[in-house]
């Protein structure tokens, strides 16, 4: 609740899903009133998560619909289809939640132990290095190259990327 009070009165609009086992009605409220856009209580299933998140990113970022739109740049949720300037970008599973989580942080630099965590979750614990980011910017970089976006996703030395708009 401390560091929603903090991005709240930093004026941060970051989406905000509390996890809690504390499910007090009392303590939904305070956190739903503190900013926080859904509160899930322990135990949940992951299919929930996915579905709360989903959600939250189609009111955050799409307006309540399945389609996000960035200049050029359109990314469809539910189907999980992109395409720049209406052209079709095929897309790996990886390079479209990337492209994904990248879309919904424009402007922002995000290391590449964030998109390592985004893309593989828990499983990212287990990994020795997060230098296959590198490989999926790569491929997502010449994917936009080839359909005439150059500098869409740039590479901020020594800190990771942004996909800018």
């Amino acid at each position: 609740l401390d560091l929603l009070r903090y991005l709240r009165r930093n004026k941060k609009e970051d989406g905000v899903i509390i996890i809690s086992a504390r499910n007090s009605l009392d303590d939904k409220i305070a956190g739903l009133d503190l900013g926080a856009d859904d509160y899930l209580t322990k135990p949940f299933h992951l299919s929930e998560l996915n579905a709360r998140i989903k959600a939250l990113i189609r009111r955050k970022y799409s307006k309540g619909n399945h389609l996000l739109e960035l200049g050029d740049l359109t990314v469809e949720i539910a189907s999980r289809i992109a395409s720049f300037k209406g052209q079709s970008l095929s897309l790996t599973r990886n390079e479209f939640d990337l492209l994904l989580f990248m879309a919904t942080n424009k402007n922002r630099v995000l290391s590449k132990r964030a998109i390592g965590e985004h893309l593989f979750g828990e499983e990212a614990d287990t990994l020795s290095s997060f230098d296959f980011v590198y490989s999926h910017v790569k491929n997502l970089k010449r994917k936009f190259k080839e359909k005439g976006a150059e500098d869409l996703i740039q590479t901020v030395y020594g800190l990771g990327y942004k996909l800018v708009l």
